[in-house]
């Protein structure tokens, strides 16, 4: 990761290496469009299954994970890399980014092991910030080697 700055009032995120799982295809553009114009990284997966494999070879910094999928969801997902070692990518930040947003599952995905929770009607305003905050966090644990 290189730096997160803000000037003239926008975040940027210079060399933060983002994951985005979503198995819409339309979301994982629009975010990856959005991150990208603020300077992130971005590599993206349709699965939890390809998600889970990226994590492992690529050490992103923050992890975007829908929770609704087909086959292995978000809360699949964040349970698999959990129990990885903090080395192998167990303690990456994550958020989970999701249509589902009343305060019942703001607190199961918090439970789950997601540092956030971000709804997907508070995109673009919330992801950059988002995305900030976890990665300051990846730079406070040791962050993952770039």
């Amino acid at each position: 990761m290189d730096e997160i700055t803000a000037s003239s009032g926008s975040l940027r995120l210079h060399g933060v290496r983002v994951l985005i799982v979503d198995d819409d295809d339309g979301i994982r553009f629009a975010v990856r469009m959005l991150l990208e114009q603020s300077g992130a990284i971005v590599t993206d997966a349709p699965s939890a299954e390809t998600a889970l494999a990226l994590l492992r070879q690529e050490r992103p910094d923050v992890l975007l994970s829908d929770l609704t999928m087909p086959t292995y969801d978000g809360y699949w997902l964040i349970h698999q890399v959990r129990g990885l070692p903090a080395e192998g990518g167990g303690a990456t930040p994550a958020a989970a980014v999701t249509g589902h947003a009343d305060p019942a599952d703001r607190a199961r995905v918090l439970r789950a092991g997601f540092q956030a929770h971000l709804p997907k009607r508070a995109l673009p305003e919330g992801l950059i910030g988002t995305v900030a905050s976890l990665a300051t966090r990846a730079v406070g644990m040791g962050g993952a080697p770039s």
